[in-house]
């Protein structure tokens, strides 16, 4: 499983910026469509929204792939 941060200062990070930092996707709208196609989980269940907020501890999965945000 993948680690990655949020910004120091910063108490979330959005789905879609998570997806493009993880190195998952090369831009934001690639991520706005693999997300509103149901191709992205956030703690298990699918997730449609690119906006969705991510807090320490959660963890996101693509394509076989998941992803933790840091504690």
């Amino acid at each position: 499983m993948e680690t990655i941060d949020i910004r120091e200062n910063e108490e979330f990070i959005r789905l879609g910026q998570a997806m493009k930092k993880a190195g998952l996707v090369g831009s934001g709208i690639d991520a706005k469509f693999l997300i509103q196609d149901g191709q992205v989980k956030v703690n298990g269940e699918v997730e449609t929204r690119r906006g969705k907020k991510l807090y320490p501890g959660d963890i996101f999965e693509f394509d076989g792939t998941e992803v933790k945000i840091a504690d």
